[in-house]
């Protein structure tokens, strides 16, 4: 089942290693090795946007729920089984960033 993931980094103390970690997802290379992230598109400081294909909704969020603690994000999940409403999702939430 595919799943859009969207990524935002959730407000601490600024740190090196705090903005560092809202750009970089742990251990993503090996995932999408194995298939189970199908793309990503970082968003320098502001998280990412990727498309997973996994067994279902339970195996996306013990995933998720392992980086949470790792990486200062909050996720945002998303079945993709309608690429139009998909779409509509995606530009609405781009246009609700340039406002």
């Amino acid at each position: 089942m595919l799943f859009l993931v969207i990524s935002s980094p959730r407000p601490e103390r600024p740190s090196e290693v705090a903005r560092a970690r809202q750009s970089f997802w742990p251990w993503i290379g090996a995932y999408q090795a194995s298939g189970v992230c199908r793309h990503i598109y970082p968003r320098v400081g502001r998280g990412a946007i990727a498309v997973f294909d996994v067994a279902g909704n339970e195996d996306l969020h013990r995933i998720l729920n392992e980086w949470a603690d790792i990486i200062p994000a909050e996720f945002e999940t998303h079945p993709l089984v309608d690429l139009d409403a998909t779409r509509r999702l995606l530009a609405a939430q781009v246009a609700a960033k340039k406002e």
